[in-house]
């Protein structure tokens, strides 16, 4: 079949499939210690007396440390460990990519994950109780696992062109959910009997996937003599030729001077420098973006962390219940990513998609604290709605926006910034993921509608954010509408 399709039309196929693959297998690796949790401290009074005969009746089936009264403290520290960790290691991950091979860079994170995420199961076997061991291993799954965003996005952003990025990187985007429903069904196969392989498993299967990149995933197009795509389409109103990233058709680098490239493919002493981490600080919309992302990274993350206990308090729904019905909020954030990606696709306005869901969605989340759990035919139409309006602009940030950012008409030809442009973004926006999640903690105590407030707050600040890159969109269009009508 792939001899009856244009080379670069199979090889395209081919980016997508991996990069999809790795992502859902990074995500499958994270979602077991959400599930193994419960088994770490459960409710042992429900089965049966004590087996051991001593004084500790009521946590005699529980895992140390974790038996003890504080153990929601240390289920947050294993979680920040890891979200610090790899909030802090994206900032530095992206700066490694654009200097490292993208295969063997995802490959080798790809492959470390794997083994760190199998090091927190070994420790069911091994019989390990303290918490340090468990603390460790979450850093360093996390700072591992930052190499993983800014590879996969580098490398749809070398395939696909600005055209059909958005749409194309909307549905690519739904690894992230398929990781966390296969990590939940990994998990929960093995959680009750032996925790340990809820972790054994998802290790083995990422380090599987990082070792089928290595074989298979192609960087560049250049790499199998196929013609990069169109990043950057010139409009009359540019003045500067050499903006135009354009590599297909007859017209191939016609703005780059005789001396910048040859005719031939990209040869190793022709390759531009990598961009510096202020480089791309410089690329205009990289900061309010990546400010942005915090604070959409902020509400999402919070409804990932908060959602099930949430509905249990609130709805007074069973956990299984709670569980399941909260999966709806990923359902809706599938929907989203593909929406705005092909709204922004037809528009050419990426920030102002990303800035009417976030106005929107500020009053949906006002509703659905107020009336949200008023019936469960209620309860499913606001967690969709929620999560498209939540997660609809978090998605397109981190995948075509950073792409679009990555390939700025600024660079002038120079790819070597998707990397590090990804890494600063998804890096800012995982601050806004660790925070999240720990405001939440420390408001809720006061009540669920000061925990809403805090989400709305931070909806409205990430709009406000891309006020100027909004204006500048509005500019454009104006523009060329004048243009049109020969003004």
């Amino acid at each position: 079949l792939t001899s009856l399709l244009p080379s670069s039309h199979s090889y395209r196929g081919l980016t997508l499939v991996l990069t999809f693959l790795s992502y859902t297998s990074y995500h499958l690796s994270r979602k077991p210690i959400s599930i193994v949790k419960s088994q770490l401290h459960p409710n042992c009074s429900a089965l049966g007396p004590n087996p051991h005969n001593d004084s500790n009746s009521t946590t005699w089936c529980s895992w140390a440390p974790f038996d003890g009264d504080n153990y929601k403290e240390l289920f947050g520290a294993l979680d920040n460990a890891f979200l610090v960790a790899y909030a802090i290691g994206m900032f530095i991950s992206g700066i490694f990519g654009e200097r490292l091979p993208l295969r063997y860079y995802l490959s080798g994170g790809m492959v470390l994950s794997g083994l760190f995420t199998a090091l927190f199961g070994l420790g069911y076997f091994w019989n390990i109780h303290v918490l340090w061991y468990f603390i460790v291993v979450q850093v360093c799954n996390g700072l591992v696992q930052t190499t993983g965003w800014p590879a996969v996005v580098a490398c749809v952003g070398n395939w696909f062109g600005k055209g059909k990025r958005g749409l194309i990187m909307g549905i690519w985007n739904s690894h992230t959910s398929v990781g966390n429903i296969l990590g939940s069904l990994i998990a929960g196969a093995w959680v009750s009997s032996a925790w340990g392989l809820s972790f054994i498993v998802p290790g083995i299967i990422i380090t599987i996937v990082g070792i089928i990149c290595f074989f298979f995933l192609v960087e560049y197009p250049e790499d199998v003599d196929c013609n990069p795509p169109v990043h950057h389409v010139m409009t009359t109103s540019e003045k500067d030729p050499e903006a135009v990233i354009s590599n297909e058709g007859p017209l191939s680098l016609s703005g780059q001077s005789s001396g910048d490239h040859s005719n031939s493919p990209k040869e190793p002493a022709e390759e531009p420098e990598a961009i510096s981490f202020f480089g791309a600080l410089r690329i205009p919309g990289v900061v309010e973006f990546s400010l942005c992302l915090l604070f959409a990274k902020l509400v999402s993350y919070t409804f990932l962390y908060w959602l099930p206990l949430y509905i249990v308090n609130v709805a007074h729904f069973g956990a299984k219940e709670a569980g399941d019905l909260s999966t709806l909020f990923d359902v809706g954030g599938i929907l989203g990513g593909i929406f705005a990606g092909l709204i922004s696709d037809y528009t050419g306005g990426r920030a102002t998609t990303c800035c009417v869901m976030l106005v929107v969605a500020a009053p949906m989340l006002f509703l659905y604290n107020h009336v949200g759990q008023n019936g469960i035919g209620t309860s499913i139409a606001m967690l969709i709605i929620c999560g498209a309006l939540v997660n609809g602009p978090y998605a397109l940030i981190t995948t075509a926006v950073s792409a679009d950012l990555g390939t700025h008409e600024s660079l002038k030809g120079n790819a070597k910034a998707l990397s590090t442009v990804t890494a600063i973004i998804d890096g800012t926006g995982s601050v806004g993921a660790a925070l999240g999640p720990l405001l939440a903690g420390l408001i809720s105590p006061t009540g669920w509608n000061n925990v809403f407030y805090m989400l709305i707050a931070a909806d409205v600040l990430a709009c406000l954010l891309l006020a100027r890159v909004v204006v500048k969109e509005a500019r454009g269009w104006c523009g060329s509408m004048a243009r049109q009508r020969g003004y």
